[in-house]
């Protein structure tokens, strides 16, 4: 199914969300504006609505997904060499730059949407269509604690607004910090996922479940650091979902998969669909030297360390579909009329440079040991011999194993029930031993590696770590990141406490006097 409904509306508030955003690409509005007050006659109209806050889901240049890319770079495993991606390596960050005003607004455009849904599905009078609107309330609701719990990933005192936005007085305060903010996410999943059907078939394939409630719920609970609940609501996925892990782990990213199984929860995207809204996965995370002619783009900049590539065990089964392990490079031109293929090594050059990793331009072609190249490009993302304009890769969001490892470092926290059986699902899969014996702290650290290696790309790292770590405390899993980044390629960086949270945007601080930035950034 494809989701992506074109915005047709203007918005006029600080936080660019003041009227619910729905519009329909299909439609041919005269004028070109849809006022919310009067437009939702009935369940079929209120679809719309609900379609315009799952349409920020999908990534274009500057959009929800490709923020986070740039947020990532914060820990040094992932790196690029310009604009935002190498200022963030470099801890350069800013409450005025363009990243986290972009992130922020689409955000709160995406939560004000929902608010408008929501208000207008419990006034709404279709008779015929009550299930369905109920079930449109229960996905609205979904979103807006799905874009709560991104803004709680990056931002420690995130505003609260639960009302439609109608005019520039009604602005929201974060005076109730964090707190605020999970305490309406346990509410808006619990609601949703009371109401939403475990699975959809057809066109509505793609549209929040039950399951991707009860994922984020759980989320929510691991943050708060409730434990014996986020244990609770994993095992009820775990137990009574039906879902299990894809014995291959590349399915999770593949065309084939989409929408199904383990999938819980993924921005719908196609240019097939709609021209007009594609993904910018490959243009940024393409191999630097792929040739133009196979969907190469010539602005690839996002890659992770050729150290993080070589940290996993040569038998890992995730290997093959996190990276790119070999493409033709178009670094020597044809060579009897195609591009000679190069493959990862450990060994190769590398460094942080713009072609510090890619196969060095006097190597002989002819020649297997010279033909390597030392980043790693993701595989996950891209889709190599297709036009970068021509994405149809959905981006995924949640997933089991997000759920099993979070299980297991639930047991661990809590000291109750099994803490490696859940781990052990997700090693398994990847053809690794399974984990016994372990004290709670290097259980901890066994965690979080695995979440690195199993996530890697999916671009929710840096909260993890930072959700784990504290500025000088311990365990500090993003500080001990950072300085090793730092140490080993001689970066020009300081760790310091701003690091572990993304500062409130400026715009919002000059426009709105309800809220007070985050004590780090003051």
């Amino acid at each position: 199914m494809n989701l992506h409904i074109s915005s047709r509306m203007k918005y006029l508030t600080v936080l660019a969300i003041m009227a619910v955003g729905v519009g329909c690409s299909d439609l041919k509005e005269n004028p070109d504006f849809i006022n919310p007050d009067t437009f939702y006659k009935s369940a079929n109209e209120l679809k719309l609505g609900v379609n315009g806050i799952y349409d920020d889901l999908n990534s274009g240049y500057s959009g929800y997904f490709y923020d986070r890319y740039v947020f990532e770079c914060l820990t040094g495993d992932q790196i690029g060499w310009e604009k935002g991606p190498l200022q963030y390596n470099l801890g350069n960050v800013s409450n005025a730059d363009e990243y986290i005003e972009a992130y922020w607004q689409i955000s709160y455009r995406s939560i004000n949407r929902a608010n408008a849904v929501i208000e207008i599905a419990d006034a709404l009078k279709d008779p015929a269509n009550d299930a369905l609107i109920k079930r449109l309330k229960a996905e609205s609701q979904f979103l807006r604690a799905f874009y709560y719990y991104g803004l709680l990933m990056y931002f420690d005192n995130p505003p609260l607004t639960i009302k439609s936005t109608k005019g520039i007085s009604e602005l929201p305060t974060n005076t109730g910090g964090k707190r605020a903010v999970i305490d309406q996410i346990y509410a808006d999943a619990k609601a949703a996922a009371d109401v939403l059907p475990a699975s959809y078939t057809g066109a509505d394939a793609g549209r929040a479940t039950k399951w991707a409630a009860k994922a984020i719920l759980m989320k929510a609970q691991l943050w708060d650091e409730k434990w014996a609940d986020a244990k609770t609501t994993g095992e009820e996925i775990i137990n009574t979902s039906g879902l299990q892990l894809y014995d291959n782990f590349g399915y999770n990213f593949d065309l084939a998969h989409e929408n199904q199984g383990e999938r819980l929860f993924e921005g719908q995207v196609s240019a097939g669909a709609n021209a007009n809204e594609w993904a910018v996965h490959s243009a940024h995370f393409n191999p630097e030297d792929y040739p133009s002619e196979l969907g190469g783009a010539g602005w690839s900049w996002l890659s992770a360390t050729q150290e993080f590539r070589a940290s996993y065990d040569s038998k890992d089964k995730r290997i093959d579909a996190t990276f790119i392990e070999s493409y033709p490079t178009g670094r020597f031109g044809k060579i009897n009329g195609q591009y000679p293929t190069v493959k990862w090594s450990p060994t190769a050059d590398f460094n942080l440079s713009r072609f510090g990793g890619i196969v060095k331009t006097d190597a002989n072609p002819n020649d297997p040991a010279q033909m390597i190249f030392g980043k790693a490009w993701a595989g996950k993302l891209v889709e190599l011999g297709i036009n970068y304009n021509n994405t149809e890769k959905n981006t995924i969001y949640l997933r089991l194993a997000d759920v099993l490892l979070g299980h297991s470092e639930a047991c661990n926290e809590s000291n109750t029930g099994d803490k490696f059986v859940s781990i052990n699902k997700v090693r398994a899969r990847a053809g690794l031993p399974a984990l016994s014996g372990l004290s709670q702290s290097a259980l901890r650290d066994a965690i979080i590696k695995e979440r690195e290696q199993e996530f890697v790309f999916e671009q929710v790292m840096y909260p993890e770590l930072r959700r784990k770590s504290k500025f000088g405390g311990t365990p500090d899993y993003l500080g001990d990141h950072i300085k090793h980044y730092i140490t080993k390629y001689a970066v020009g960086r300081t760790l310091k406490a701003r690091d572990y949270v993304l500062p409130l945007p400026l715009k919002e601080l000059q426009g709105n006097t309800n809220v007070t930035q985050v004590d780090a950034w003051k």
